[in-house]
């Protein structure tokens, strides 16, 4: 089954977020994932309002795991790391 990787994130430094989100993007991509919403417009309801949301599919839940845990992944997040506050849940998409 499908599942998204969905994160609410605070950036607090713009320069070091940028190099995570260069070199997150790819990684995500080579494990079958896409982006389907990306620091657009939103409306917080309940819970720690965050400035950026982000979503994206894969194929599977295992395979948006595998991506975290990638060695690609995980260079991009030691830029994140420090430069904003996050978090992070992949969610199994059920019909």
């Amino acid at each position: 089954m499908p599942a998204l990787w969905i994160a609410h994130v605070t950036v607090t430094d713009d320069a070091a977020y940028g190099r995570y989100a260069a070199l997150a993007g790819p990684a995500i991509a080579k494990h079958g994932g896409a982006f389907i919403a990306r620091g657009g417009r939103y409306v917080q309801m309940e819970g720690k309002e965050r400035a950026r949301n982000v979503v994206a599919r894969f194929p599977s839940l295992e395979a948006a795991e595998t991506c975290y845990h990638s060695p690609e992944y995980q260079e991009a997040l030691d830029h994140a790391r420090g430069a904003s506050e996050r978090e992070l849940v992949i969610v199994e998409i059920t019909d």
